[in-house]
């Protein structure tokens, strides 16, 4: 009975560890994403105020496209613990309103990748637009401000 005791106590020092560290590394990970998504969108808009050409927006629409499937997936149930994160409750407590915001930018994201590789610079920039507007329908509900 001791060992078992012995035994149990300490898978549970060494499973606290390393559910931290795992956590700590899908938020690196997700955060690491974002800003790559935020860089890109900022290229898109640099493309449009400069006039294009839109097919310049290609490469950073086509980053953007592919990432934002893998949201839905960086948020695993615990990864809001240990380490900095923005990330609010809403996400686990209402898990299906965040996972249709996520399938929405998704879907737009893939309209962005589409303007920027039809070559129309109005397009674009209306894409470009929308797919900000779907960022903030997430980030508002999702997302703590800047502290």
């Amino acid at each position: 009975m001791n060992r078992a005791l012995l035994a149990a106590t300490l898978a549970a020092a060494v499973a606290a560890p390393v559910a931290a560290l795992a956590s700590a590394a899908i938020i690196q990970e997700r955060q690491a994403g974002f800003k790559m998504m935020g860089d890109s969108m900022r290229a898109i808009q640099a493309v449009v105020q400069a006039g294009g050409p839109a097919s310049a927006a290609v490469e950073p629409a086509r980053a953007i496209a592919e990432h934002a499937p893998k949201i839905k997936t960086l948020f695993p149930a615990g990864s809001d613990q240990g380490a900095r994160t923005r990330a609010l409750p809403t996400i686990w407590s209402d898990r299906a309103g965040f996972e249709g915001r996520a399938d929405a930018f998704t879907a737009q994201a893939q309209a962005l990748l589409a303007a920027a590789r039809g070559g129309d610079l109005g397009a674009l920039r209306s894409a470009l637009e929308a797919t900000g507007q779907a960022c903030g329908n997430c980030h508002r509900p999702h997302r703590a401000p800047e502290r």
